[in-house]
């Protein structure tokens, strides 16, 4: 019975002897045997050889490969993608949209100041480019284009008040009533002229009248201006000119003309772009309110449901591209990712930090049963052993 008590109780203080106790016993100066206990005192290479047990039996490359394609499955994916896509339009919907418009003005400026300008410069040089688009303009706007009839007599008012006013016509005809312009008129008048016209025109002449004319013009310019003005309105000059634009159109021109007018705006278009395109978009958005269209933008993103419904196509898209490009480079990831994870130095780290007595507690916990086994088994063994005694100790007798 003793035996089986002290087999008992050594198997016991054996087994708590691994981790008690937890701190070195120091007497006389001296550190005593067996303190601390076994895997305090080695917890530095415990660590170490679960870490590299983990590593090559557990997280290999292989694992966490497969652990990396049941993480990022399309479904998994496609719900974070869409997670973080609907907190986005949440931080928008809920109005503190200041530093977010700032965000989204610096994108904006930046891609039609910096982007864009660039871009349009290289497509610009395609033939093809907008081709199409302009086509579209020249036949739905420009060839189907009239004035109305109040567009007409707003035009032909401007042109006769703003761009040939009578004061422009006077000195037009001062200009071109030049002595050589004179004396070519009333040459080719002289020889042209058949009849009564060729009578009088050889006896009189129109040097002296067109002379006189020049004079008039030059002399007496408000008489001129005058005049000018009643023979515009007797002709009824604003009429016809209101008649001539509206019915001025593209369609009345013939179709090698209209086809060479096409070409020639397209080409035109394209020679600015490349020429003077990039000072353009730039002037451009020197002149825009950045912040204000960022504002307008939000304040439509807040209240368009396309924009929410849009959500989970979106997500699933990016998803779906995102597998794409991890079924070839999966491997390469998971293999620059182990270095930069560092796992095993985080598993030493970690059991390095754990307290002796949390790591016994938590060993204890797990192999509780197998423990007390040993310990039960001592103290057979013990009780065993204590009868083999007794017995040889008689039969010696």
């Amino acid at each position: 019975m003793l035996g089986g008590v002290i087999g008992y109780f050594t198997n016991d203080i054996a087994i708590k002897m691994l981790f008690r106790p937890y701190k070195a016993i120091y007497i006389a100066g001296r550190q005593l045997p067996f303190t601390p206990g076994l895997i305090p005192s080695n917890q530095a290479r415990l660590a170490q050889r679960v870490a590299n047990a983990i590593m090559g039996s557990l997280l290999t490359p292989d694992e966490l490969q497969n652990i990396a394609r049941r993480l990022l499955k399309t479904e998994r994916v496609q719900a974070a993608i869409q997670w973080l896509l609907g907190l986005a339009l949440e931080q928008i919907q809920q109005g503190n949209e200041q530093r977010t418009a700032a965000v989204v003005a610096n994108i904006l400026r930046d891609l039609v100041e910096g982007s864009l300008p660039r871009l349009v410069k290289v497509l610009a040089r395609r033939e093809d480019f907008l081709e199409r688009q302009l086509n579209q303009l020249f036949d739905k706007v420009l060839l189907e284009f009239q004035m109305s009839v109040a567009q007409a007599d707003q035009l032909s008012k401007w042109v006769l008040e703003v761009v040939i006013p009578p004061d422009t016509l006077r000195q037009g005809i001062v200009d071109f009533l030049t002595d050589r312009n004179i004396q070519t008129v009333d040459e080719g008048f002289r020889e042209k002229t058949s009849g009564t016209y060729w009578v009088v025109a050889n006896l009189f002449g129109v040097r002296n009248a067109l002379t006189r004319l020049r004079t008039h013009c030059l002399d007496d310019r408000e008489a001129s201006n005058a005049l000018i003005v009643e023979l515009t309105r007797s002709l009824q000059v604003r009429s016809r000119l209101k008649e001539v634009l509206q019915n001025l159109s593209l369609q009345n021109l013939p179709v090698v003309t209209v086809r060479q007018l096409r070409k020639t705006l397209r080409e035109n278009f394209r020679t600015y772009l490349q020429t003077r395109g990039e000072d353009m978009l730039q002037g451009l958005s020197s002149s825009v309110d950045w912040e204000k269209v960022a504002g307008l933008l939000l304040s439509r993103l807040r209240s368009s449901e396309v924009v929410n419904s849009s959500l989970e196509p979106v997500s699933l898209e990016l998803a779906l591209i995102l597998e794409r490009y991890l079924e070839k480079d999966l491997e390469i990831i998971v293999a620059q990712a182990i270095p930069i994870l560092n796992l095993e130095q985080v598993i030493m780290d970690r059991v390095k930090a754990t307290p002796p007595e949390d790591l016994e507690a938590a060993i204890q916990g797990i192999v509780k049963t197998e423990l007390q086994g040993i310990v039960n088994l001592g103290g057979v063994l013990g009780v065993l052993i204590g009868l083999l005694q007794t017995i040889f100790l008689v039969v010696a007798k």
